[in-house]
């Protein structure tokens, strides 16, 4: 993805993700058992987007997984969920042979924009570190150890990168989104990152039953507006100003505009006007997803 007027190549220090090792013999299974993508199966070539549900399938967490070294998994977060992160799921290793650590000191997490064109979540490595393809043409996530020089390009800015974020489609949760969201409210599925012919996981037949029995009533959606906004905010529908519609997931501003991801309730987009923050408040224009929603049955 080339954001016009940036540079071919351009690269940004994402320091607010951080990265948890699970290492140990049984590091793959742990993983495969908690989180909502087969991670017995992943080989070294691909990595995984997956969410950490509750019990009820909300996502407390996303992130990005892959092989590091013999035994070992790392996960690429937003760092605002980390710690949080990195609490509960070692509260579920009991027997497991895993250790759950807080790496973030060694790795730096770059977001790339005009990366070589690759299938998402396909995975290169060099000595440096990995380059993984994540959905959007062109974008990338680049991580390597903490002193290594930056990769390639001009810097770009957060703006920069979470406009190309949005346009992608693509949300995170963040601490104020934590909760918030069943995977598929926010296209995860869409985006590959549940697997529903895996074993259990914490949520997964809140999450199978949204996939297969047609509840699913919220989607995220990519709008623009003239205002500032910030993850977590609400929207409101013109026609129902008490109750909020839905709730931006993302969001960036380039040359005075703002091009954001939402959770919107799907009847809200029937009819009438969103608007940011109150039924009065800035009105956000729909901008088209780049990729299809399945119908439900």
């Amino acid at each position: 993805m080339i954001i016009p007027g940036m540079p071919d190549t351009s690269q940004l220090r994402l320091t607010d993700w951080g990265v948890i090792r699970a290492h140990g013999t049984d590091a793959a299974s742990f993983l495969h058992g908690q989180l909502t993508q087969d991670f017995a199966l992943l080989d070294r070539d691909h990595a995984r987007l997956a969410g950490f549900c509750t019990a009820k399938g909300r996502l407390l967490a996303s992130m990005v997984g892959w092989r590091g070294g013999d035994d070992e998994i790392l996960l690429a977060l937003p760092a605002e969920t980390l710690a949080a992160t990195l609490k509960r799921l070692s509260m579920f290793v009991l027997r497991a042979k895993c250790k759950l650590t807080d790496a973030s000191a060694e790795f730096a997490v770059y977001g790339l924009l005009g990366a070589p064109a690759a299938d998402a979540w396909s995975l290169q490595r060099d000595d440096a570190g990995v380059l993984i393809a994540l959905p959007g043409a062109g974008r990338a996530l680049r991580i390597q150890p903490a002193q290594a020089p930056a990769p390639a390009g001009d810097a770009i800015s957060p703006d920069d990168w979470a406009w190309a974020e949005a346009t992608a489609g693509m949300a995170w949760v963040r601490g104020a989104t934590v909760e918030a969201f069943v995977p598929q409210m926010i296209n995860f599925e869409v985006l590959g990152g549940v697997n529903f012919k895996k074993g259990c996981y914490p949520g997964q037949e809140i999450v199978a039953r949204s996939q297969y029995r047609g509840t699913l009533k919220r989607r995220l959606q990519v709008f623009e507006t003239d205002a500032a906004a910030t993850i977590g905010q609400e929207i409101f529908h013109s026609d129902d100003p008490e109750q909020p519609a839905g709730i931006v997931a993302g969001a960036g501003q380039r040359d005075g505009r703002t091009r954001l991801t939402a959770e919107i309730k799907l009847a809200a987009l029937d009819g009438g006007s969103l608007h940011l923050g109150s039924a009065t408040g800035a009105p956000l224009q729909p901008h088209a997803l780049p990729y299809d929603i399945p119908p439900q049955d």
